[in-house]
């Protein structure tokens, strides 16, 4: 593993930036943490999801959320503030085919909304949701090793793993389910450390944060969807429990929060892969593949982190900006904090939110 000597400017920079998190720009600690994960969802809900304009995983996955707070709720102007969004894929103005991973994993809403649709309006999500989980396969219908785009990155066990389940679930076709275990096995001997974390890529060993929480969430949504009569699923909610199992250690004991590089606590605490993490934890104890006494202070701590972070405004303290493939541990350390909104990190605390509130 690359080592590490001296913290990057990123990790003394974070010493200010949390601090800020006490007085959450302009609410203090009591009002913050009063709050409900119904409270937060909707103070997000204001602020995020509030077009698609690509079909990308950042913008696409607020609109989940919304779809979701709606049911939870009862209040149907999230839902219908989707609808209204959506319209024109609907109505066939827009039939986008993904060219990146990042758009594969967008396609996720049209699958949320094919889950309450009927009749015609409902197989044209279904389209829609094939268009990008048919990518998989070859001119032969033969499934690839690996989903196009993934890049050797952890990121696809998210980008293309949930999409293939969901379209999967809502087909009926097992092929899907069959092309997602051949893809996430493809991705474990790619990035699967001998310790239990995701390397990023090939390129070096660094456990960076989201690149270990888009594992976890991938596969938290796509077992989601997965039939229980699969030959695959008891490994693979194995293969969830055993990556959790070692996320669990590295939460940091004092804020809360996972770090911007899983396993090094000099870089800084990182809202979005907190996020993820808690979500991931918070659906296993839903399902049953966690148990509650061993997760539940983690997805605490992490809530109680998060509550800390986002203002009633919808601003964000250390969000990670995009990153791809780095080639030495130092590179991730340097990856600059975005605090104040962030569609990314406002899209993972709105799912984190919402799921709580099941």
């Amino acid at each position: 593993m690359t080592s590490f000597r001296s913290p990057s400017r990123s990790f003394w920079f974070a010493l200010v930036l949390v601090p800020l998190a006490a007085v959450a720009y302009g609410q203090d600690d009591s009002e913050r943490q009063a709050r409900s994960p119904r409270q937060v969802a909707e103070q997000l809900a204001a602020v995020y999801g509030k077009k698609l304009d690509q079909v990308a995983y950042i913008p696409a996955l607020p609109l989940v959320a919304k779809l979701r707070l709606s049911e939870l709720t009862r209040d149907a102007k999230y839902a219908e503030e989707v609808d209204t969004i959506v319209g024109p894929y609907l109505r066939g103005e827009k039939a986008p085919i993904p060219k990146s991973g990042s758009e594969q994993a967008g396609h996720l809403i049209f699958a949320e909304l094919a889950r309450r649709a009927k009749g015609n309006d409902r197989q044209r999500w279904i389209q829609l949701c094939r268009n990008a989980a048919d990518q998989i396969f070859d001119k032969a219908g033969k499934a690839k090793p690996l989903m196009p785009y993934h890049s050797e990155m952890s990121d696809a066990v998210f980008m293309a793993g949930p999409i293939l389940a969901a379209t999967g679930k809502l087909t009926g076709e097992r092929k899907y389910f069959d092309a997602a275990v051949t893809h996430f096995a493809s991705m474990r001997k790619l990035c699967v450390r001998a310790d239990g974390l995701y390397r990023h890529s090939p390129l070096c060993d660094a456990a960076w944060g989201r690149g270990n929480s888009f594992p976890a969430l991938g596969l938290a949504l796509a077992l989601s969807d997965w039939p229980d009569d699969h030959p695959a699923r008891n490994d693979l909610i194995v293969a969830f429990q055993k990556h959790l199992a070692a996320l669990k250690p590295h939460q940091d004991a004092k804020t809360g929060c996972w770090h911007q590089v899983i396993d090094h606590p000099t870089s800084y605490d990182e809202y979005s892969c907190t996020c993820m993490i808690g979500f991931a934890m918070q659906r296993g104890i839903r399902r049953g593949w966690l148990a509650k006494d061993d997760f539940q202070p983690s997805i605490d701590r992490a809530w109680r982190a998060i509550k800390d972070r986002t203002s009633a405004d919808g601003k964000l303290v250390n969000v990670c900006t995009g990153t791809g493939k780095q080639k030495t541990l130092e590179d991730y350390f340097k990856r600059p904090a975005i605090n104040g909104r962030d569609d990314r990190g406002g899209a993972m605390g709105m799912l984190f939110a919402v799921e709580l509130m099941k």
